[in-house]
């Protein structure tokens, strides 16, 4: 579903925004976590910057390797809230919604860990759709997708005293039914940002989209430019 979800016009309009927003040069060395298959990964290194992935997904590790055999790429199987460097990169940035996975003592440990990985004075870039100001103007209990030849129904149920929103994915292809189920945790973009502040990397901009819209109370998911203080 991911990998018919992600079209190539999405990943080059992602990579440019990161390309500029993360002020890279050819020699940077930037950190994609979590990085799923590598696909911003793998446009940054064609660009000439050298890059590390890490994800928990021993398949999609595998994909991104094979993509990227001629280019400069190392890719680790691990969790991203125990980041194993120190002052190592000139950029790293999370997009996708791997962050809303995270509870609140979770996000503080991730974050944390990113903030120690980095140089002072490089950014972060965070994209996630599970922003209280997003998530809950516009939350319908019930949607329908079609991706491809994948249809997707999604069913959700907040629970407002532990800010988590638990999802029940129901895919059909070919006649083939499979439920799998999912929880996110939903936080406020203060909550975020204040995070971050004890972290070590101080928020930059709010945005809305990837044009550059300031981030309001409706906007479809946050994107937190930060730096290492």
């Amino acid at each position: 579903m991911w990998r018919s979800a992600t079209s190539g016009e999405m990943t080059r309009t992602e990579t440019e925004f990161l390309a500029k927003s993360l002020n890279i040069r050819e020699s940077s060395h930037l950190l994609d976590v979590p990085c799923g298959n590598g696909r911003l990964a793998i446009e940054l290194a064609k660009r000439g910057c050298r890059v590390t992935g890490l994800d928990q997904s021993e398949e999609f590790i595998a994909e991104a390797r094979t993509a990227s055999e001629s280019l400069s790429a190392a890719w680790i199987i691990g969790d991203m809230r125990e980041l194993p460097w120190r002052e190592e990169f000139d950029g790293a940035f999370c997009f996708g919604n791997s962050f809303g996975y995270l509870d609140a003592r979770e996000a503080r440990s991730f974050l944390t860990s990113v903030a120690r990985t980095l140089k002072p004075d490089s950014r972060f870039i965070l994209d996630t759709g599970m922003t209280a100001e997003s998530i809950l103007p516009n939350r319908q209990k019930t949607r329908w997708f079609k991706i491809g030849d994948l249809y997707m129904l999604s069913e959700n149920e907040y629970h407002p005293r532990e800010g988590r929103l638990d999802i029940q994915y129901t895919f059909i292809r070919n006649g083939e039914v499979e439920t799998r189920p999912s929880s996110s945790y939903v936080l406020t973009a203060r909550e975020i940002c204040d995070m971050h502040q004890e972290a070590g990397l101080e928020p930059l901009e709010l945005l809305g989209s990837l044009t550059g819209d300031p981030y309001q109370l409706g906007s479809p998911h946050l994107i937190l430019i930060s730096k290492k203080q």
